[in-house]
């Protein structure tokens, strides 16, 4: 884990690992697979790889685009070709079947595991204060969906119906990155990191890497109830 001062230190950060890991997987395999998160806390990360040096840095060209979950992230500041941005097709009225649309557009971009699950190069995640990560909230059965790729999930608390992935094709990304910021998190973060092992109740536990790397890039403020600090 990843203490720094604020969140402008978190975003430049993750803005680092983020332009490695599509540096190596671009050399490495051609292109760089990205799954993104929504929400406030990253947009200040997207202004940095937006701007120089990283703007320069990353080879969007090579870079293919999905999202952890249905909310949007503007591209158009960026030069990753339109057919390379695979957002989640939310609008449509049936949601299952956009989900299975969209399980299917992974399995024709990605590579796939020795155990047939899509490999992203990178997934970037946040952190809800009721510690839920993507669209997976606690006590969803999503949390324990083994076969499928991506979900359409209840969401009671804000009155809609949400799209996600799921554990499974999250866990065997090659590297997941979580930025979490603001004292808001950090009851959550504790409970993540801290807490019993529950993933029913604190889903962002569920996230357990198969064989690629975790990486935790926290704020002071959000890292403040830890008894643990590196």
């Amino acid at each position: 884990m990843l203490v720094v001062p604020d969140l402008s230190a978190a975003a430049a950060a993750a803005a680092e690992r983020i332009a490695r890991r599509c540096e190596q997987a671009a050399a490495s395999r051609g292109e760089c697979a990205i799954a993104l998160s929504g929400g406030e806390t990253p947009r200040a990360l997207y202004a940095r790889l937006a701007a120089d040096p990283f703007r320069r840095r990353i080879p969007w060209p090579r870079i293919r685009v999905f999202w952890g979950d249905e909310r949007g992230v503007l591209l158009d500041a960026v030069p990753v070709p339109v057919d390379r941005i695979h957002r989640m097709p939310a609008e449509r009225p049936d949601r299952e079947a956009a989900a299975e649309a969209y399980a299917a557009l992974l399995r024709a971009h990605l590579p796939q595991t020795a155990d047939g699950w899509p490999r992203l190069d990178l997934v970037l995640l946040g952190l809800g204060d009721d510690a839920h990560t993507a669209s997976l909230f606690p006590h969803a059965p999503a949390l324990r969906e083994t076969r499928r790729a991506v979900l359409a999930v209840d969401a009671p608390h804000l009155g809609m119906t949400r799209m996600t992935l799921t554990p499974p094709v999250l866990n065997h990304a090659g590297e997941i990155i979580f930025l979490v910021a603001g004292p808001q998190k950090a009851q959550a973060l504790r409970a993540v990191l801290e807490g019993p092992r529950q993933p029913d109740a604190v889903p962002a536990q569920a996230i357990t890497p198969v064989d690629g790397s975790l990486v935790w890039i926290v704020d002071a403020a959000a890292s403040s109830a830890l008894t643990h600090r590196v």
